[in-house]
């Protein structure tokens, strides 16, 4: 008798670690915001401020647009990640909810189906059904279990995805003002290589910071962000140059 309170205590503290690592799952899995965030907002400010510094050759004209197109662009990032994600969400939940009814309308065919899936996945065909037949018993595993495993979404999305939200819309503003920076202390011709270098090594942190999170090899990582943004960099100045000239301006 003495052993059952120990055995409570060690599952309880198991169990706290699976929903730590769970959480820990969650938070990493924002780095899909920060990356995306903080490449847009390194490589599209400095596609702006690149051509407007190359068209107009003005400091004032290349701070005015730099600074409305990063607080515009942190807003639409923003909202775009909060409503895109939000939209997402619902239509998993909608999914959800469809096959919940199948399951409580047709039981024996989607036992069959959950046997199939886990055949799918390499089980014997007696033992799937074993399986099958065991956790439909226990109907809310059973529930999730279907779910996740034939539809491939959670059992309960989170249709208010703020965090996220806010993880894309900060990491854009502070990467913004990086290709701005040297246009508010040095004139244009000289802004716009420091510009240029200072978002290299931007870019370099971003690559090194996504390699460390994903575990991919940093260099690889630094040279597909670099290459990127070189490519948008060089991009934004030949139109800021060439387009001027052919509309004769």
């Amino acid at each position: 008798m003495a052993d059952a309170p120990r055995r409570s205590e060690t599952l309880t503290q198991e169990g706290s670690q699976l929903l730590a690592q769970r959480q820990q799952i969650v938070k990493l899995q924002r780095v899909r915001q920060l990356i995306f965030g903080s490449l847009d907002g390194l490589l599209v400010p400095l596609g702006v401020v690149s051509g407007v510094a190359a068209g107009t050759g003005s400091s004032r004209a290349v701070i005015v647009a730099g600074l409305a197109e990063a607080f515009a662009g942190a807003l639409s990032m923003g909202a775009g990640e909060f409503i895109s994600g939000r939209s997402e969400a619902q239509v998993q939940l909608t999914q959800v909810r469809k096959e919940l009814d199948e399951m409580q309308g047709a039981p024996q065919d989607e036992l069959g189906e959950m046997a199939q899936l886990f055949q799918e996945e390499g089980v014997g065909e007696s033992d799937a059904m074993a399986i099958a037949e065991t956790l439909s018993r226990y109907p809310m595993a059973y529930a999730k279990t279907m779910v996740e495993k034939e539809l491939g979404v959670p059992f309960e999305p989170r249709t208010a995805k703020l965090p996220e939200a806010l993880t894309m819309a900060a990491s854009y503003l502070v990467a913004a003002i990086v290709p701005l920076i040297a246009y508010f202390f040095l004139p244009v011709h000289v802004a716009f290589g420091a510009s240029l270098g200072f978002t290299f090594v931007a870019l370099v942190v971003v690559g090194l910071i996504k390699g460390r999170l994903t575990r991919m090899r940093l260099l690889r990582s630094v040279a597909e962000v670099v290459v990127v943004g070189a490519v948008s960099g060089i991009g934004g100045y030949l139109l800021g140059s060439v387009l001027p000239r052919l509309f004769g301006y």
